[in-house]
């Protein structure tokens, strides 16, 4: 086993002057996870859970559940209060913050908590120089993860200049520009018209594709249904359900994702009132129909 954030012989280590893309994707562990807040409130009970390198996950709850609690311990935000969490085997309770950050990029629910540079290419350059990162390939990781979310015209402009929802574009931006193997996104389509949706499909597609992980929380079950491989529905705290999206939102799971206040999406309502099994998404929902035609 190599030692957390290094790569197999041959490879650049994440925090190197290559971080990010070049190091493989780790695998994830809760290992019986607890968190209680100073104030007593208790945000996660023994929650267990693997996260496969190279998979795409989506985590959705009710507001309070614990989605958020739980992947701020995955770059070191929180620490377990009881249990572990654990990259690649090993424990990251005495690893850094600025370490994990060269392994899990986190874009948060709102931007302004994470935005402060004066230009939108200022701030996308913070993370990756953070990592050793410098000269041209900076300016191409810049270039490129501004392009990705549809801002390139706006490398100059203030990023309070910006309306929310391309504020919330540019925290991802400047989250893919350090490009870590593992990409964790807190309600990513929030704000969005299609179009930014559509873009924020699109950074979950390619990422997936380059073999990085992908976590997502998210309250757009079409979304979840559509972009990731598997689901995990949280509540009070707990992980209550969880599997591909043909399972958590087929017709057997409804009583479950209801008491976690959640609803199916509209494609697997419908498959299941017409008797077409589970339909998670609209393309499933139409293949469905056509099958049985």
């Amino acid at each position: 086993m190599t030692a957390l954030g290094s790569t197999a012989a041959g490879s650049t280590p994440a925090g190197s002057t290559h971080a990010g893309s070049t190091a493989a994707a780790p695998s994830i562990e809760l290992d019986t996870v607890s968190f209680a807040y100073p104030d007593g409130t208790r945000a996660l009970s023994n929650v267990a859970l693997r996260i496969e390198p190279g998979e795409s996950v989506a985590i959705v709850g009710q507001n309070g559940s614990g989605k958020s609690t739980l992947v701020r311990h995955l770059n070191g935000l929180l620490r377990p209060t009881t249990g572990r969490v654990l990259l690649d085997g090993r424990d990251v309770r005495s690893t850094h913050v600025a370490r994990l950050a060269g392994l899990v990029g986190l874009a948060f629910q709102n931007p302004d908590r994470q935005l402060f540079a004066g230009r939108v290419s200022a701030e996308v350059a913070f993370g990756p120089r953070n990592l050793g990162v410098r000269g041209p390939a900076l300016e191409e990781r810049v270039r490129a993860a501004l392009e990705e979310v549809g801002l390139a015209a706006e490398a100059s402009t203030n990023p309070y200049d910006l309306g929310y929802s391309r504020r919330k574009l540019l925290a991802l931006a400047s989250v893919l520009a350090m490009r870590t193997p593992v990409l964790v996104l807190d309600e990513p389509t929030t704000g969005q018209d299609a179009r930014g949706v559509g873009l924020v499909r699109d950074v979950v597609s390619r990422a997936a594709g380059d073999g990085r992980t992908v976590i997502a929380i998210s309250h757009d079950m079409r979304f979840v249904a559509e972009s990731f491989r598997r689901v995990v529905v949280m509540r009070e705290g707990r992980v209550v359900l969880e599997g591909p999206p043909e399972a958590v939102f087929g017709e057997a799971a409804w009583p479950e994702l209801r008491a976690a206040y959640l609803e199916p999406p509209l494609p697997a309502v419908a498959g299941a009132r017409l008797g077409l099994g589970a339909t998670p998404t609209e393309a499933a929902l139409v293949a469905a129909l056509v099958a049985g035609n």
